[in-house]
């Protein structure tokens, strides 16, 4: 076997086909090359490995350089895409080889953290990623959203087609990037597909000049859906400006389908709100998206609690050795275990999983515990409670 990083061009015979293969309706007709050929452009950044067997194809493996919330840092992410392997080649070990060597080299460029969707959550628990929630569907009549008519409400709106209204959108996406946690935006060459591809609507909400909300759709037919992708909002005034221009379809649409962020509760947005709000996940597909830490340099100056641990990282290729925690200060420095004296501050022993759990704050240490991601004493939990409280992190990009 042999494992090499593809020019660009080289995806169009090889991880492109193979890809297709694995997540679309097969056998591909032949027009999906001419497609393939128009792609290649928003994957230029890309990096991509395969994996050959006698001039074939076996593997093949992604990396989107891309940027990610941690906690209110702004970090360098590896996104993982396109995992997929030759029918003949599947259960040999290919796509571990091929991970291995992606996250090193995406980790010596400088990428702290990492993300995907998994075809199968466990799979990538062993590589110490850890499961993040799955954004919600709200599924409502927009007759129900007739009391908001009256609602006198602060914004103003603009209404125009993603392809015109892109860099609006861009710079609001980015702007969620800094204040979000969890949230992370693809680099440039791949986030203009949006505009290029202009399929969609994009509904603004102004205010003082400044966008505070926003959300892409799309109709699928008369009296059928408004598909209405991530909507994103600064407070509930802005929610409720785009639910509102939502309640103007009502002669036009049966049904609005939205996506909501992790923390949103759909069922309290307005009295007698007959919403149905799912987040389903399933094996192969849908799936939650999962990430992890690749270095514990993305802990380092964090804003934490005051609290002092030290943990012992076992089984994990990137994370490996024993680390004081120190958030004595208000920001966490990431210290050798040998600052500590023996014995004078509580200790855990954590698996990469474990320890992503608790920076992306999806997990409490008890939870850590019962799921076996790591062995956490009663007064190291009570010190990892202070330096990462739980928080909903949402990714937003999807890939």
């Amino acid at each position: 076997m042999r494992i090499r990083r593809l020019a660009a061009d080289e995806r169009l015979n090889t991880s492109f086909p193979l890809q297709a293969y694995a997540f679309e309706a097969s056998p591909m007709d032949a027009s999906r090359t001419d497609q393939f050929r128009a792609y290649l452009p928003y994957n230029a950044g890309n990096t991509t490995l395969v994996a050959e067997e006698n001039g074939v194809t076996a593997a093949a493996a992604s990396a989107i350089p891309m940027r990610q919330n941690l906690r209110g840092a702004v970090l360098p992410m590896a996104g993982v895409a396109g995992v997929a392997t030759h029918p003949l080649a599947r259960r040999r070990g290919h796509v571990r080889t091929l991970m291995q060597q992606l996250l090193d080299g995406m980790r010596d460029e400088g990428h702290q953290l990492t993300a995907l969707h998994p075809f199968r959550a466990s799979f990538y628990e062993r590589f110490g990623y850890i499961g993040l929630p799955r954004r919600r569907t709200a599924i409502f009549s927009p007759a129900d959203l007739a009391p908001l008519l009256r609602a006198d409400l602060p914004d103003e709106l603009v209404w125009e087609r993603i392809g015109a209204g892109y860099p609006r959108w861009r710079a609001y996406t980015e702007r969620c990037l800094r204040e979000r946690h969890g949230f992370a935006v693809f680099p440039d060459f791949r986030a203009v597909g949006l505009r290029d591809r202009d399929d969609r609507w994009l509904l603004s909400v102004v205010r003082g000049g400044e966008t505070v909300g926003a959300v892409t759709y799309r109709i699928d037919d008369h009296a059928g859906t408004l598909f209405a992708d991530d909507l994103l909002a600064d407070d509930a005034y802005a929610r409720a400006s785009v639910l509102q221009f939502f309640a103007r379809h009502v002669d036009q649409v049966a049904r609005i389908s939205v996506q909501v962020t992790p923390d949103e509760l759909p069922e309290l947005w307005l009295t007698d709100l007959d919403v149905q709000v799912e987040a389903r996940v399933s094996r192969p597909d849908p799936t939650a998206p999962m990430a992890r830490l690749l270095s514990l340099d993305a802990l380092a100056d964090q804003p934490v609690g005051v609290g002092r641990v030290l943990v012992e990282m076992v089984g994990d290729r990137w994370l490996a050795g024993r680390h004081l925690l120190d958030g004595t200060t208000g920001k966490l420095a990431v210290l050798p275990a040998q600052t500590a004296a023996e014995g004078s501050v509580p200790a855990a022993r954590l698996t990469a999983a474990g320890l992503s759990a608790l920076a992306y704050g999806v997990l409490d240490p008890a939870e850590v515990v019962v799921r076996g991601l790591g062995e956490v004493p009663v007064d190291a939990a009570v010190e990892l409670r202070r330096l990462f409280p739980r928080e909903l992190p949402h990714l937003f990009a999807d890939f």
